[in-house]
């Protein structure tokens, strides 16, 4: 197992797209278990999804904070793609830790809107690199940039379980390509620049205050209303649910852990660079999944119990740019930081209807 070689306590943390699924739980859990840090969370609150939601994540941050007076939380309502604002926050904070979940999501909007994927993953991570290398050689470098990527980026790889050794040069949706283009870029900036940089490919996260957009959260809406779901692939896809939770105990860890710098045998720095899948490594069939939403969506009486889901079920074929199976393979993970994301879908998608219920329905 890797020795930890950043400290978090009393340090300062950048955490981009801190309004988000995973930026929002990250947020919280720093708060929760890390003595004395200052996160500075910066998200640019869009409408791709229900604003509220976002609003309700930034809530519960605001009253987690008051709970721990030794930590400090500032939000930065503002995008990536500001270059000025951006290089403005890392010279007032002086971060130590950068970690950058700020992204366009959604596989399927890439494809009719193109342009904001351009603007927020390319241009807007090439603004973060910049800014990082800026501090390089100063009294105050970034000790470790930790950024998502996506399983996205197996495109249609045939070999599974998905490994960080595998080739991942067919991408299958923009959304894909510009998370591998993260990759790319991740790494010349850690040759050239010595930045200590990992990425981290996340497998289809759910959980309470999860994306609107995504399929367990959708499908609950759709049959809430009476709305026919449709299941793609007619029902021959798997994907490895991962909860949001091991996410970011995944996250955490992994924050603690800055690839070492060292030197190769030219003389010339090797980039202090590294990839990680963080999955549940146990892909779920999506009709199984489905009778597993239906009946925890029953059980937190989001729907009745006679709900017929026959009569609201529609196999159709396969969307373009998905991906008929997600698996990834965790045991560089395991090895390197003794942890695997263990959350079983029941348990997930429990908490999911109950948030639900509690957020939706017992107003």
């Amino acid at each position: 197992m890797l020795c930890y070689n950043v400290e978090l306590k009393n340090r300062v943390v950048l955490v981009t797209g801190a309004a988000g699924f995973i930026g929002s739980n990250l947020v919280m859990e720093l708060l929760r278990t890390v003595e004395g840090v200052c996160i500075v969370g910066l998200d640019n609150m869009n409408d791709y999804y229900d604003v509220s939601i976002k609003e309700y994540r930034l809530s519960e941050i605001e009253r987690l904070a008051a709970e721990h007076p030794d930590c400090k939380w500032e939000f930065v309502r503002g995008d990536l793609a500001d270059r000025a604002l951006l290089d403005g926050l890392f010279e007032k904070h002086r971060f130590s830790v950068v970690v950058n979940l700020a992204a366009q999501a959604g596989v399927r909007y890439s494809i009719t809107n193109p342009d904001v994927y351009i603007e927020s993953n390319i241009i807007g991570f090439y603004n973060i690199l910049e800014a990082c290398r800026a501090t390089m050689g100063t009294d105050h470098p970034v000790e470790h940039l930790v950024y998502a990527s996506s399983s996205s980026v197996y495109g249609s790889n045939k070999k599974i379980p998905y490994s960080t050794e595998d080739k991942v040069d067919n991408p299958v949706s923009l959304y894909a390509a510009t998370k591998k283009s993260n990759e790319l870029m991740a790494h010349a900036y850690s040759k050239l620049y010595n930045i200590p940089s990992t990425g981290l490919r996340f497998f289809t996260v759910y959980g309470p205050a999860g994306r609107p957009d995504m399929a367990y959260f959708g499908f609950t809406n759709k049959l809430l209303k009476g709305q026919t779901i449709e299941i793609f692939n007619y029902g021959n896809c798997k994907r490895d649910f991962t909860y949001v939770d091991d996410i970011v105990e995944g996250v955490k860890r992994v924050m603690q852990h800055a690839p070492e710098k060292k030197t190769g045998e030219d003389g010339l720095p090797l980039p202090p660079y590294a990839v990680y899948n963080i999955g549940n490594n146990n892909p779920e069939n999506l009709l199984d999944f489905v009778t597993i939403l239906q009946e925890e969506l029953i059980r937190a009486k989001v729907l009745p119990e006679d709900y017929d889901f026959e009569a609201h079920k529609r196999l159709v074929p396969m969307q373009p740019g998905d991906v008929p199976v997600t698996y990834a393979d965790t045991s560089a993970l395991e090895r390197d930081f003794g942890f695997k994301p263990a959350t079983s879908l029941r348990e997930g998608l429990r908490r999911f209807a109950e948030w639900y219920h509690d957020f939706y329905q017992s107003k």
